[in-house]
């Protein structure tokens, strides 16, 4: 399998110095997706920023993983209402033009 756009999670964990059992969790919690090739677990590496954000809200201003969820879904709610957002101005912006 082509791994150019993955990384090992154990090389992440000993990079970012936390433990596979956190990655294993945000899993669990759907927070992240896990692939496996050639017998090993890899991250995808457009998650990277996503996860490194989730390390930071975890290690350094303590919210649990079920705070880390509640945030994360939060946030592609408000994604998803911005994106209708722009796609509403669009549609009116082109009634204007008439």
């Amino acid at each position: 399998m082509n791994t150019t756009n993955l990384i090992s999670i154990e090389q992440f964990c000993t990079h970012y110095n936390v433990p596979v059992t956190f990655i294993t969790a945000l899993h669990e919690y759907e927070l992240v997706e896990i692939t496996i090739a050639d017998s090993e677990n890899y991250l995808q590496t457009n998650q990277l920023n996503d996860v490194e954000k989730m390390i930071r809200l975890h290690y350094e201003l303590d919210i649990n993983l079920e705070g880390i969820d509640a945030i994360y879904n939060l946030l592609k709610q408000v994604e998803n209402l911005k994106s209708q957002i722009r796609t509403l101005k669009n549609k009116l912006n082109s009634y204007e033009d008439l």
